[in-house]
């Protein structure tokens, strides 16, 4: 089977400099969903047809075909005439010996079973088109039926009042025997309001032909929904973040409200999680069984582990969480952090490029970056690992069992030896002796006969 992804329209109502198809429902572009459920189908030609923006949309195509080891082929539409006229651009890419599923750029929610339903209609030599019937198709071409039989497509420009009725409308996505397809485009005309090539006008020609012409009904009306300004964009992320909360709803996890997650990738969950309203979930995330997620916290590329208690604020990227660990709330673990079983990590603790053995704590304002941490281990509020000269990094390493008083600063590299204790204040820049106390501090100091300064009267 061939696919042909018509994007090459403009998108004006968008009000953007970016083409229309690039713009991202749910953290990726429109044109990138449209990609991914055709690849589901495994067609032997797809091909995106573009237009405005330059080589914006080549650009992303290319990337993502370097991705995923997939050819992408690309034809450039200039001028851009309508959609006949777009499809004539990929016929020296497609092979005539495969039926052709033409899908569009600025529909992102079709999916993968619908489009199955409409390649089994059409078969080796019918012509199948998607139809939904709409309460108000305005705006849409009609399908216009004899005695049940499709014999053609109006457009709502060139529709009469009779026409206009019908509620039945041509979603655009067809698959069409593509020996015939060639032929066809030949002898479009552009004789019609808009002075375009339609694609729906093969319609006609089929029937003249006897070209048995038929249909399929996605499940959903909004699958066949495009995009054609910011509205609509918000609509259509709302109508897909509600379909992922309903598919996880059935899996057994426990969202708090349904209307107020957002999934911009991938989220697995075993069972028993628990997430609170506001959550952000990017790229991969991993959430094991029993976990729960306070709310507004953004993971991205995360793993969650068993029992875990992610607490209200915080933001996790690039990090893995180990089981019945606590973080939270307003923590920050960034790329390369690794903890163990049952960490604390408290409120406004920043966590970066470091691993974290079991049952360590660092319960509030601190920063641990580059370093090594094992077991046991307790970090003092306000303590701060001083891994950056201004020009190079260095690692920090604390072993297990040492206590860090508050206010400490370890300016790598450094170790704290095993059991170790520094008092509070300490600036560490040699290491610290196992099990002993190190403490870097002046001698206190009371100044007699001092005063404090009293403000002058003007």
């Amino acid at each position: 089977m061939n696919v042909v992804i018509l994007a090459a329209g403009m998108g004006k109502r968008m009000q953007s400099a970016l083409p229309k198809v690039l713009h991202p429902l749910a953290g990726k572009p429109l044109l990138q969903h449209v990609i991914d459920t055709a690849r589901s189908l495994k067609p032997s030609k797809l091909c995106v047809i573009y237009g405005h923006g330059g080589a914006a949309v080549p650009e992303m195509v290319a990337k993502l075909a370097e991705s995923t080891g997939a050819a992408i082929d690309t034809a450039l539409q200039q001028p851009q005439l309508g959609t006949g006229h777009a499809v004539m651009q990929a016929v020296p890419q497609i092979d005539d010996n495969a039926p052709t599923l033409v899908l569009y750029g600025d529909v992102p929610l079709t999916t993968a079973d619908s489009l199955q339903r409409l390649v089994e209609a059409a078969g080796k030599d019918k012509l199948a088109i998607l139809t939904v019937e709409q309460a108000n198709p305005f705006g849409l071409g009609r399908i216009v039926r004899e005695n049940g039989n499709i014999v053609r497509i109006v457009e709502e420009k060139d529709a009469n009042e009779a026409e206009r009725a019908i509620r039945e409308i041509n979603s655009g996505i067809m698959v069409i025997p593509t020996s015939r397809l060639k032929s066809w485009l030949e002898s479009l005309s552009n004789n019609n309001a808009q002075g375009e090539y339609y694609l729906t006008d093969i319609v006609a020609k089929a029937v003249a032909e006897g070209v048995p012409v038929v249909s399929a009904q996605p499940s959903a009306e909004w699958e066949v929904a495009g995009v054609n300004s910011k509205v609509q964009l918000a609509e259509l992320e709302r109508r897909h973040q509600l379909n992922i909360a309903n598919a996880l709803l059935e899996k057994g996890v426990t969202l708090m409200d349904p209307a107020r997650i957002d999934v911009r990738g991938e989220l697995v969950c075993g069972r028993d999680v628990v997430i609170d309203v506001g959550c952000v979930f990017e790229g991969r995330v991993e959430i094991a069984d029993g976990v729960s997620i306070g709310p507004n916290c953004v993971l991205v590329n995360a793993r969650i582990g068993a029992g875990a208690q992610i607490k209200p604020f915080c933001h996790i990227e690039d990090a893995v969480v180990g089981d019945k660990s606590q973080i939270g709330p307003y923590a920050r673990l960034r790329p390369g952090t690794q903890l163990g079983e049952d960490v604390h990590v408290g409120n406004f603790v920043e966590i970066k490029n470091s691993t974290v053995a079991a049952h360590s704590k660092a319960n509030h304002l601190a920063y641990v970056g580059d370093a090594t941490v094992g077991s046991r281990v307790n970090i003092g509020a306000g303590t701060i690992t001083c891994n950056y000269d201004g020009a190079n990094k260095f690692r920090t390493v604390i072993e297990d069992d040492a206590f860090i008083g508050s206010d400490s600063q370890l300016v790598a590299p450094v170790t704290v030896g095993a059991g170790a204790t520094l008092g509070a204040g300490t600036t560490l820049t040699k290491d610290a002796p196992a099990g002993k106390l190190t403490i870097s501090r002046p001698k206190q100091m009371t100044i007699e006969n001092w005063k404090r300064p009293v403000k002058v009267k003007k």
